[in-house]
């Protein structure tokens, strides 16, 4: 596997990240250790959760399996904001919650420090400076290295990075942000800003829940049982059947199931090696509930689309575009005629 910058920083990590989001959910303990080794074996060093995946579960899992690493060979991140209790203050992205929260953080995944700790969410009830002024004290305190942020939009992020700049604070250095085939508004704003700015992309559910993994073809009345998609239905998650069972969804896995065939590769293999291509893109997280699925997505990486392929899957995944988002192509038409 290779290894990427973090963004501006001298920080290199795998260009494959391992999510843990399932660990102690749908993985017990000892086939997560089994997902942990296999993915170090490849030379994966890169491992990101968040202190509310399964209440604390996944963190204390990764921690125990990390306890028995060279702590150091490995970027750690996880995030802060969500609900870990039922207390006033055990949600959000105040001072109080952060500094409570980076303790727990610490205690379960048994280790001194986070590599990359991140905001899971915007708060709209903390004042940023606020939450800004606790992660930089936290990089001070070297309990944290870098920060990051998760599920930004574009006008939040530049004003969280522009107060940093401001007040000589800490500064995020990488988006966490929804990324796929499927989900491509994050390249209207988010992607400009990373590029500017100098910030990593590590995209979370890069196949989209499993409807980019090959499991799913035109024609199906309903998902796979076994799948995400379908517990997706009952709960109600973003990635459920009745969103997407439209023919956009079924245009895009048409083609990915094309040039998965043209290229030899497996549609997730397809997909996941895509965003890797793609401008500002650091490291895909890979979820998997199964050893076999890890596999799976390991060989996205160490390869590259033909230009063609690549090209193809740009065209069909291209998302309706209005104003002010279509300027950019009006521009690029207008230098054309120049």
């Amino acid at each position: 596997m290779d290894y990427r910058y973090l963004g501006k920083t001298g920080l290199r990590v795998s260009e494959l990240c391992l999510g843990t989001m399932t660990l102690g959910r749908e993985t017990n303990q000892e086939d997560s250790y089994h997902i942990l080794d296999r993915f170090k074996e490849e030379g994966g060093n890169f491992i990101d959760t968040a202190n509310v995946y399964s209440q604390g579960r996944s963190e204390e899992i990764v921690g125990s399996w990390l306890a028995k690493q060279n702590r150091d060979d490995f970027v750690l991140a996880t995030k802060v904001r969500f609900s870990m209790g039922n207390q006033p203050n055990d949600i959000g992205l105040s001072r109080k919650h952060i500094l409570s929260a980076i303790k727990d953080s610490l205690h379960r995944l048994k280790t001194d420090y986070i590599d990359l700790y991140q905001v899971h969410a915007w708060d709209p009830r903390t004042p940023l400076e606020e939450t800004l002024g606790a992660l930089n004290d936290l990089v001070k305190e070297g309990l944290v290295r870098y920060i990051g942020a998760s599920n930004f939009k574009g006008w939040q992020l530049q004003k969280a990075i522009d107060i940093s700049k401001h007040n000589g604070w800490a500064s995020f250095v990488s988006l966490q942000p929804q990324y796929n085939l499927l989900t491509r508004a994050t390249e209207w704003e988010l992607i400009d800003v990373c590029l500017q700015e100098g910030l990593g992309v590590i995209p979370w559910s890069p196949l989209r829940g499993g409807w980019l993994s090959g499991k799913f073809r035109r024609g199906m009345d309903q998902p796979p049982q076994d799948s995400r998609v379908s517990i997706a239905e009952e709960q109600g998650w973003g990635e459920n059947w009745t969103r997407y069972n439209n023919d956009f969804t079924w245009d895009i896995i048409d083609a990915l199931l094309e040039v998965a065939e043209t290229e030899e590769k497996t549609p997730a293999q397809v997909a996941l090696n895509w965003l890797l291509q793609s401008p500002g893109v650091t490291a895909p997280i890979i979820g998997a509930r199964t050893l076999e699925q890890l596999e799976n997505n390991l060989g996205s990486a160490g390869w590259s689309l033909k230009p063609e392929s690549f090209e193809k899957l740009n065209r069909v995944s291209q998302m309706l575009v209005s104003y002010p988002y279509d300027q950019d192509a009006i521009d690029q038409r207008s230098r054309g005629r120049e």
